[in-house]
């Protein structure tokens, strides 16, 4: 975002003045006859500076300094003065004011002050965006738990795109969190505060489609008693996730793909037009592309939906989360149903790294509660016959390893001395369970 001067006087001779010195010299430059109309032009994300008069009929620039601090302390605000005000400016400055500049000035001094007081603005807006990042990070590594490589790929992937208006697409196994991915993708984006709006595609009757999605009105049909918004039409302004896309009826499709070309609805029995502004995410398991090859799915519309595509990792490929989640989950049952889960013992952990999880994170949650409701003793996943004790003992090792890379960025170092291992034993472990110390170095 390029850099704004506003300029404020109720002259205009010395406004066009000063506009031309500052053009001239590279600026942006927003002039304002009076206080309450720079007002209007100033937000918290201003990337620039406010320069203005003292003396200025009605709303004068002491009072301008106090409204735009409430709006944003940090803004550099620079007085212009007359001789005689100069007392008034230096009550000014003890007020906030970044500096202030009497007449007439040349523009060799207006430049200085107005070079150092954008400096100083570029390092505030830098502090915030670093701080705002910083928070955001905390928010979604607290709701997408996990320290494997593929998790933090994933983190990253949805940070980049949650800002976007892009459509997108989550493949992912059954239970492996698509849905909180939507709303991660939601909840951090510009869209936060509006709705946002899930509809599993499996679970609607297929002749109920078209009015879940479009809503109808009054006698639409038989049946059709007052009006009804749609999913689509209620997701206005936000976000519409749709889980398991690939069941949609193909008819749907068609006119989904209309909405999403045109940005307009039609309510079933009517013959008005409604304007939407929604964001699209879809889920589903199996390969869209493939669905389409096999004339279940409409090609066109693949390519409306997967504008970027995330891929959400089963759980048996990021084993080393599996004791975090576990934990969590475990920590959710107990205050839901007020017991204390007893600790893991070496050998459920084992079983615990050394089951696939076909059902991902659900199956984890589910085995959670089980183990705080006292039933784990016989019912933690058992592995298939020929999955015995060293299998097991292998898997506990590999995650170790896993998650001392994970934890230390890949510094061997740190991990030899956080496992207790020399180099060379370190060294062959990896080997044997296929680790590279390049999958886990830290990102600059």
């Amino acid at each position: 975002m390029s850099e704004t001067i506003l300029f404020v006087d109720d002259e205009a001779a010395i406004r066009d003045a000063v506009q031309q010195w500052l053009q001239l010299s590279g600026f942006e430059v927003r002039l304002c006859s009076s206080a309450d109309e720079c007002l209007k032009s100033v937000s918290r994300e201003l990337p620039g500076v406010v320069i203005s008069d003292v003396r200025m009929p009605g709303t004068d620039g002491l009072t301008l300094l106090e409204r735009l601090q409430q709006i944003d302390r940090d803004l550099p605000v620079i007085m212009v003065t007359g001789h005689g005000d100069v007392p008034m400016a230096v009550q000014a400055m003890r007020q906030g004011a970044y500096d202030f500049i009497e007449k007439p000035f040349t523009p060799e001094r207006l430049l200085d002050s107005l070079r150092r007081a954008l400096e100083k603005r570029r390092l505030v807006q830098e502090n915030r965006q670093l701080r705002e990042q910083a928070a955001l990070k905390d928010q979604i590594e607290s709701r997408l738990l996990g320290v494997s490589r593929p998790m933090e790929t994933l983190r990253r992937q949805i940070m980049a795109l949650a800002g976007t208006p892009v459509n997108v697409l989550i493949r992912g196994d059954t239970g492996s969190g698509k849905e909180l991915v939507a709303r991660c993708l939601h909840d951090f984006g510009p869209r936060a505060d509006k709705p946002f709006v899930a509809l599993n595609c499996a679970a609607i009757p297929e002749q109920l489609f078209e009015t879940e999605l479009f809503g109808h009105e009054s006698g639409a049909f038989t049946g059709a008693q007052g009006k009804r918004i749609g999913k689509l039409e209620h997701a206005n302004g936000g976000s519409l996730f749709l889980d398991e896309i690939e069941s949609m009826p193909l008819a749907q499709q068609v006119k989904l793909l209309r909405v999403l070309q045109e940005q307009q609805l039609e309510r079933l029995g009517s013959n008005q037009s409604i304007k939407v502004d929604l964001r699209v995410i879809a889920a589903t398991k199996p390969d869209l592309l493939e669905e389409a090859r096999a004339g279940r799915f409409r090609e066109d519309l693949v390519y409306r939906l997967n504008v970027a595509e995330l891929r959400l990792p089963p759980l048996r490929e990021r084993r080393e989360d599996i004791p975090l989640l576990f934990e969590h989950y475990a920590l959710l049952a107990s205050e839901k149903f007020g017991r204390e889960a007893a600790p893991l013992s070496a050998s459920e952990l084992a079983r615990l790294l050394a089951h696939d999880w076909p059902g991902n994170v659900r199956e984890l949650a589910n085995a959670a509660e089980r183990h705080v409701l006292g039933l784990d003793r016989a019912e933690l996943p058992i592995e298939p016959a020929g999955n015995g004790l060293f299998e097991r003992m292998e898997a506990y090792e590999a995650q170790c390893i896993r998650q001392a890379l994970g934890q230390c960025k890949g510094d061997i170092k740190a991990v030899m001395e956080l496992l207790g291992l020399p180099r060379r034993t370190l060294n062959e472990k990896m080997q044997r369970h296929g680790l590279s110390r390049g999958d886990y170095l830290g990102e600059d």
